[in-house]
């Protein structure tokens, strides 16, 4: 089973600074809630081919995930597969000018089920996928834009 969806939102930024703020792993914790760390496998990190361990706590929940790094075309584009127990997620990240100072950030995800226990759960709460990366999404923009960060707001 795979859930294939698209989010986007518009940021009121020139692409140059989206992707410098998008492009750092220094800031993943100030718009991604329940991030904890980033640990470089191998490879260059940010690079194709380069492996990455992020670990999220989600409640009483941790979750670990292997990042992949598949296509680096900044500022247009930047691709990855994300794998965790049970779900393998395949992202595709564009960047589009809107004007000087606006940006379109449109990703597309698919998440490929492995386990029961996701199979189920993406078959009963496929807006739950949506809205969490939909989250990400305007938590990075509030970042981006108001330098808001979510662990301040106790969202982490």
């Amino acid at each position: 089973m795979a859930l294939d969806y698209k989010t986007s939102i518009v940021i009121d930024l020139p692409r140059a600074k989206v992707i410098e703020l998008f492009d750092d792993p220094a800031n993943l914790g100030k718009w991604q809630r329940g991030f904890q760390s980033f640990e470089p496998i191998s490879g260059v990190p940010g690079q194709p081919g380069a492996k990455s361990k992020l670990v999220y706590q989600m409640g009483k929940r941790r979750m670990e995930m292997i990042e992949t790094i598949t296509r680096r075309d900044l500022p247009d584009a930047f691709d990855g597969t994300y794998d965790a127990e049970g779900v393998h997620n395949i992202v595709e990240n564009r960047f589009v000018e809107q004007g000087p100072n606006q940006t379109l950030w449109e990703s597309r995800n698919v998440f490929e089920m492995g386990s029961p226990l996701m199979k189920v759960m993406g078959f009963l709460l496929p807006g739950m996928f949506k809205k969490q990366t939909q989250t990400y999404a305007e938590d990075f923009k509030a970042f981006a834009e108001r330098g808001a960060d979510v662990r301040a707001s106790g969202a982490a």
